[in-house]
Formats: C-alpha cells, sequence, structure tokens
C-alpha cells in the first residue's frame, strides 16, 4: 500500500457519517491500521462495532477522500494521522485523541511545549491587553501559545505571540479551509504563516455550536497548562479548564474585581484549586523547564524597558515622573510597564505609582 493509499484508508474511516471518535479507536485496536480494518470485511468488522459496519462500508467517501488529498498537496497544508511520527505527542496522552488533525502552517509546532490562553468573546479592554502581553512575554521566553481564534481573549492572545515571533497555534471548530469568525481573518492568515491552524473536523465544515467544546479538547491536551484570563461563570473557557485538569495538565487563573461578570469564572477556578497568576514567572515556575528564549528583534523594546528601570530608581514613581525621565508617550509607557510587571521587575502601587522590584 502506497503513502496516499495509506491516507485515503485514515480519510475514508474518518469521512464516514457515523463513525465517530470512540468507533474509530475500537477500529483502530482491533485490526490496526485503516488499511487492515478495510481490507477485513463487513463480517469481520460488524464482530467489533456491530451495525455500524454497514456505515462504513456503504458510505461513498471518495469525492470527499479525494477533495482532502488534493488540499494536503498544497503548499503549507498537511493531514496528520495517529500513525505518523509528526503527530503530536502531547495528544497521544489524552484518552481520546483524533485519528487525524488537519493543519495549515508549520506542523512542527505541534510539539512544541505549550501554554493555551483562553477566555471570554467579551473581553474588556484590560483583559485583552493583559491576555496579549502574557502571550507575549511566554512566547518570548519559547513556549507556543495555544487558542481558538475567537474574538476577545483568544484572538488577543495569538496577537501576542506573533508580536514576540514566537509560535501560535490556534485549533478551530471548522474545517481547516474556513476561517471563523470572519473578522479575525487576517489574524487567521498571519497565524497560518507563522504558526499553525488546525482542526480535526472535514473540510468544509461550518460553524456548528457543538464542536467547539469539542475542540476544547485539543486545545488544552496540546498544552502543558491552561491560563483562563477573564470569563464568565458559564464560559466554554471553562469546559477548556475542566478537560485540561482532567487530562493531567495545570490550570492557572487570573484574578479580576469581585463586581466584575468576566472574572466570576476566573474565581471560581482559583476557589476549585487553579492557581492565582499574577505574573508570567508565576506560570513558567510552575510549568518547570521549558525551550530557551528565542533571538528576536526586540532590541528597541529592551532599550526602552531599561530607560524605564534606569528611570524608576529604587523610590517608586508616578506615571507623569516616567513620562517626563523617559520622554516615552503615556499609552506606550503602560504597555511597557504591564510587561514589566508580568514579568515579576515591578510592582503598581496606590495612587497610580510603579516601584521597582529588581
Amino acid at each position: 500500500m502506497t503513502e496516499k493509499d495509506g491516507l485515503a484508508a485514515w480519510l475514508r474511516l474518518t469521512l464516514t457519517p457515523g463513525i465517530g471518535g470512540e468507533t474509530q479507536r475500537k477500529l483502530l485496536a482491533a485490526f490496526g491500521l485503516p488499511g487492515t480494518i478495510f481490507a477485513a470485511g463487513r463480517l469481520a468488522v460488524r464482530s467489533v462495532v456491530g451495525e455500524r459496519a454497514e456505515l462504513l462500508f456503504d458510505f461513498d467517501s471518495a469525492e470527499a477522500v479525494d477533495r482532502s488529498i488534493a488540499w494536503a498537496e498544497q503548499p503549507g497544508q498537511h493531514i496528520l494521522t495517529l500513525a505518523d511520527s509528526a503527530y503530536p505527542l502531547a495528544l497521544l496522552e489524552i484518552p481520546d485523541p483524533p485519528s487525524l488533525l488537519y493543519v495549515r502552517g508549520n506542523p512542527a509546532l505541534l510539539q512544541k511545549r505549550g501554554l493555551a490562553i483562553v477566555g471570554s468573546r467579551n473581553a474588556t479592554p484590560q483583559g485583552q491587553q493583559t491576555a496579549e502581553t502574557f502571550a507575549r512575554v511566554l512566547a518570548g521566553k519559547g513556549l507556543a501559545v495555544i487558542s481558538g481564534l475567537a474574538l476577545g481573549i483568544d484572538a488577543a492572545a495569538h496577537r501576542g505571540a506573533l508580536a514576540a515571533e514566537g509560535a501560535t497555534i490556534a485549533v478551530i471548530g471548522t474545517g481547516a479551509d474556513r476561517i471563523y469568525p470572519a473578522r479575525n481573518k487576517e489574524l487567521a492568515l498571519a497565524i497560518a504563516g507563522r504558526g499553525a491552524i488546525v482542526s480535526e473536523f472535514p473540510l468544509g465544515t461550518p460553524a456548528i455550536a457543538a464542536n467547539f467544546p469539542r475542540r476544547n479538547r485539543i486545545i488544552s491536551g496540546l498544552s502543558r497548562g491552561v491560563l483562563v484570563v477573564e470569563a464568565a461563570p458559564e464560559s466554554g473557557s471553562l469546559i477548556t479548564a475542566r478537560l485540561a485538569a482532567e487530562q493531567g495538565r495545570e490550570v492557572f487563573a487570573i484574578p479580576g474585581s469581585i463586581h466584575s461578570p468576566v472574572a466570576r469564572g476566573c474565581h471560581k477556578l482559583i476557589k476549585q484549586g487553579a492557581k492565582l497568576v499574577e505574573t508570567a514567572q508565576d506560570i513558567l515556575e510552575e510549568l518547570g523547564s521549558y525551550d530557551e528564549p528565542r533571538d528576536t528583534p526586540q532590541a528597541d523594546a529592551s532599550c526602552e524597558e531599561n530607560d524605564i528601570m534606569k528611570a524608576l530608581g529604587h523610590d517608586p514613581c508616578t506615571l507623569d515622573d516616567l513620562v517626563e525621565g523617559t520622554g516615552m508617550s503615556a499609552d506606550r509607557l503602560l504597555g511597557e510597564l504591564l510587561t514589566l510587571e508580568l514579568e515579576g521587575l515591578i510592582a503598581t502601587l496606590p495612587g497610580n505609582q510603579y516601584q521597582r522590584l529588581a
């Protein structure tokens, strides 16, 4: 059997309606590779999965199989099966790994040590800035930032990783040939060009509500931990956090105001044992070893951070003092100060003052 024939058998197995992940795993456990399943014949397959065998042998998937193979033959587009050496090892640790993955971008990134950053689609501007800055800092430390390409926190996390020229992976709930939501089209193209977009759903699959909770197990499964930034008590982000805990991953949450609806989900997680996170260092210490920081062209940012640290001296400083001492705009300063705070280098004090810690 050629490599193309082998892929065709995997696609035939997964594209047959009514043959879900659990049935696929039963058949693979009983027969091995998909080619062997079909070679075994209807009666042998029926002895393992009962009447579902009829679906597998009667459904004509040839057109969908050919279309998928043609898609994977295009540059930057890949289909990974459980039998491929490039299949992400982290997903082999979860109880229900997808039989195959459609990948746009660099499939090698799926092997990197990663952190998922998820949260509310209706995030506050502060929450989005926090997610983006955490992602920028952590991606700069060599972690792959994993999220779901949704509006709000997800999109902010991807943007932060891209800003650091680090790795980012978007796990989506549609076919890999579709972009949802449409307003994230440019972001998706950037991720496909410099990171990876991943889906277990067949090409052409539209946005179906039931598919998004299902994809969350892949977000958490690819990660060493999940960070929740702003989430309502019934948020889908809490599903991702629950799946992460069940998969043996770490769960982190950023606290917020007791008056904020999008902070209550994070507070709920903290009550249940999630680690309260204030800085990126909190996450790095919990995850243990991680990749060495990448050499990225961030010389200007480093100079600005050095200027801020010098201007801070060893006594508390107001924002106005720092504007005067660095010559930077207040808006730019606030962004850099948040980064320094997440890195554990400074602290915010009452009265809009900042204190150097290192």
